[in-house]
């Protein structure tokens, strides 16, 4: 004979009542987030999975299907592959200065001897709520020719001549980056004293009394602990390097030669702007899918190492 079914108590049913009811006050809450990113960005890349298989300006009710011929003229298209190659170049360049630089700001403003690191902090996090656009131009007057950069670097005697930092096609890219790192670095900064702050001062008087020094705190105790935050925020510094746009589409408009051009000046050059004749919004939307699906890649692979580096942390 088998056993008997258990009847739940009363008190098992209460529990599970009141599981399921924090369960539905849990998705109301989400219904709102999950409806707009569903509207806002889903739909979006639907849409944009069907256009790239359209050859379509996006201005006419004609849209003819082409299959994958889009993505057959992409791989023969050289503009494509250097603005492809120019974001990853972008990545590369500035995704290790924007960590080293703002986990050095953040290390230094988490020290709670500093006077006045409440008035650093804003000061730090000041360009990031800075409109583009609005850094973009100042900018271009700041590094032109007859700006203040240059006219400083002769004065001193740096440099013999103006130097055109951004019409000069090897100049042009690390000036973005040097610009991109000064307005980004303080989102970056934030996450860092978030990871920063979840250590306990126990592990530094610990290290005090062993007689450690700042620079060994940090590097053999501080740094481990902290590794799972740095691979979140190195996914994050990752992927809004190879979304970069405003900055460049501003300051260079992927100039000059094509030197600063990247994927997202790319797409929007042949969706929207009529430089290049006719929009393209099929062709355009094959390239941003493409782009996309590369990301994708490369955020999965960030997140193994991410993995990997929490349970080295737990070990």
């Amino acid at each position: 004979m088998g056993k008997p079914k258990h009847k739940p108590t009363s008190a098992e049913n209460r529990k599970k009542r009141e599981r399921f009811r924090i369960n539905i006050c849990c998705w109301l809450f989400m219904l709102p987030a999950v409806g707009f990113y569903l509207l806002f960005q889903g739909y979006p890349i639907i849409c944009s999975i069907q256009y790239s298989l359209l050859d379509w300006s996006g201005m006419t009710s004609n849209a003819a299907f082409v299959g994958l011929n889009n993505y057959k003229e992409l791989m023969q298209d050289s503009l494509f592959w250097n603005a492809f190659f120019n974001s990853f170049k972008y990545m590369l360049m500035i995704v290790p200065l924007e960590l080293a630089v703002s986990l050095f700001l953040a290390y230094m403003l988490n020290n709670e001897r500093l006077k006045g690191r409440a008035i650093y902090r804003t000061m730090y996090f000041i360009p990031v709520i800075t409109t583009a656009s609005v850094v973009g131009i100042i900018m271009i007057f700041i590094l032109g020719v007859q700006g203040p950069i240059n006219h400083l670097l002769t004065a001193l005697h740096i440099l013999d001549q103006p130097v055109n930092f951004l019409g000069d096609a090897k100049a042009a890219l690390p000036t973005l980056v040097i610009i991109s790192l000064w307005k980004d670095c303080g989102t970056y900064m934030i996450y860092w004293l978030a990871g920063l702050q979840g250590v306990s001062r126990d592990v530094y008087e610990a290290a005090t009394i062993d007689g450690a020094g700042r620079g060994k705190t940090f590097f053999y105790i501080v740094l481990p602990l902290i590794a799972p935050t740095g691979g979140i925020i190195a996914i994050l510094c990752t992927i809004n390097s190879l979304k970069v746009f405003d900055i460049v589409k501003t300051m260079t408009e992927g100039g000059p030669f094509y030197a600063t051009d990247v994927i997202a000046t790319y797409v929007y050059r042949n969706a929207f702007s009529s430089e290049i004749g006719m929009p393209r919004l099929g062709y355009a939307s094959a390239a941003a899918m493409f782009f996309g699906a590369a990301i994708i890649i490369i955020g999965l692979a960030l997140n193994s190492v991410k993995s990997r580096l929490s349970r080295h942390a737990q070990m």
